[in-house]
């Protein structure tokens, strides 16, 4: 049999198994969806917390409930470890590691590398390698492929490779992997046939392009587009401000037409793996070619200064609203996590933030329901271990900040504590009664 019935026998059996490297949040919702889907599913992670943490049915990530967790493993079709001599026992290979900015804003494929060097020499014959990582248009095919070839594994014969981007979406309750058609690109047509076979198994529906690249540069598509268009906001928030116009008025009122018209929001800046990284993968490959990609740098500058502008706003606001200088005020930064609703810290500008405030001499706390203590970070080491604060409990407090607008949190109690919020989110527009000045930023 080839590769491609190989598989398709297994699915028809019921005996496929796939392993999904990389447990975080975008792995352990997929590992989970396979399980859920009758498929034996092997999970690795280099982190040993996080197979430790599953196999006791246990999850680290709000995106993917314990109870998930725990029936998958109780049922035998979830298993999780770190040893990567276990992908052997895979029919599919499904990669999804960080894929990082490195110094000067260019990719860091350091993750991706090491992976496809720790699982080459393990992969069963005919296997399906799969990266769901965000990468720029050519990765696979220049990066992947080499080390695979160098592991003596002939891409297309001993192992077929697809590129499946990624579109988790943390936090949201409307859409999941069950929920997102999947996009798919293969390295030749059996590698695509494959794919196809086995995502057939937990997406609603399947989007088969005709290469790798092209597969690469649709992720890499939708990521531009929403940072472009959070830029355009970011900015317009700042030129209405200045004529007296509420930017969330303007936002929701525009909305109301029906066609030709899709709402964005300003914020504090922009967080979470995809969108403030994504965009620079393709600009330095555009630098890579010798063209330009204007837009997705500019885009990426306004977005990248929208911590310093709130932190700015907050410092005018305190010296004209209470005659206070920054240096020496006391700044609960309210939400660390890059969006509501979630605990993930990744890039978020709440931590920027933090940092900021207290570069400029502040005493910087925070409050986060969703993110009881700051974790490691490369960007902020000297945040780690630092603790969410009771609202309950805060010490006095001479203003504080909106970053991300979890629900369930008292914004009405708050104001009764903080003489001054700047207000990132829109949280307090809606409110009457209002003890506390409320700047909007």
């Amino acid at each position: 049999m080839t590769p491609v019935e190989q598989i398709l026998a297994k699915i028809e059996a019921g005996r496929l198994t796939v392993a999904v490297i990389g447990l975080g949040y975008v792995g352990l919702p997929l590992a989970l969806a396979f399980a859920e889907a009758g498929v034996d599913v092997i999970g690795v992670d280099i982190d040993p917390a996080k197979p430790r943490a599953l196999l006791a049915g246990e999850s680290y990530l709000s995106s993917a409930s314990a109870e998930r967790v725990r029936a998958a493993v109780a049922s035998g079709r979830l298993t999780a470890t770190g040893d990567y001599a276990r992908v052997a026992h895979a029919d599919a290979v499904l990669i999804a590691v960080p894929t990082p900015l490195g110094r000067g804003r260019t990719p860091d494929m350091q993750f991706v590398e090491a992976t496809v060097r720790a699982v080459a020499p393990h992969l069963r014959a005919g296997a399906l390698l799969s990266l769901e990582s965000t990468v720029y248009p050519g990765a696979t095919r220049e990066v992947v492929l080499p080390l695979l070839e160098a592991a003596g594994r002939k891409p297309g014969q001993d192992v077929l490779v697809s590129f499946a981007p990624e579109r988790e979406d943390p936090g949201n309750p409307r859409y999941g992997i069950k929920d997102i058609p999947k996009v798919l690109g293969g390295l030749d047509a059996p590698s695509l046939a494959a794919a196809v076979a086995v995502y057939g198994l937990v997406a609603p529906s399947l989007t088969p392009v005709s290469s790798l690249e092209t597969a690469e540069a649709v992720k890499i598509t939708e990521n531009v587009f929403r940072a472009v268009n959070i830029a355009l906001v970011n900015e317009l928030k700042g030129i209405y401000a200045k004529m007296g116009v509420d930017m969330f008025e303007v936002v929701e009122a525009a909305a109301s037409k029906p066609f030709g018209y899709m709402p964005f929001y300003p914020g504090p800046g922009l967080g979470g793996h995809c969108i403030p990284i994504d965009p620079f993968y393709l600009s330095w490959r555009a630098r890579e070619l010798d063209t330009a990609a204007r837009f997705v740098e500019l885009a990426g500058e306004i977005n990248a200064a929208q911590p310093l502008a709130v932190v700015q706003a907050l410092a005018a606001a305190l010296s004209r609203h209470r005659g206070q200088a920054l240096k020496g005020a006391s700044i609960l930064t309210m939400g660390v996590a890059y969006k509501k609703n979630v605990n993930d810290i990744r890039e978020s500008p709440g931590l920027e933030i933090l940092a900021l405030l207290e570069d400029a001499g502040a005493t910087a706390i925070f409050h986060d329901p969703h993110v009881p203590t700051i974790g490691q970070t490369r960007r902020y080491p000297k945040l780690a271990g630092r603790a969410s604060l009771s609202l309950t409990a805060l010490p006095k407090i001479d203003a504080a900040v909106i970053v991300t607008d979890h629900d369930g949190v008292d914004y009405r109690g708050l104001a009764a504590i903080a003489p001054l919020i700047v207000d990132t989110r829109g949280v307090y527009r809606a409110m009457t009664g209002i003890d506390a000045i409320v700047v909007t930023a």
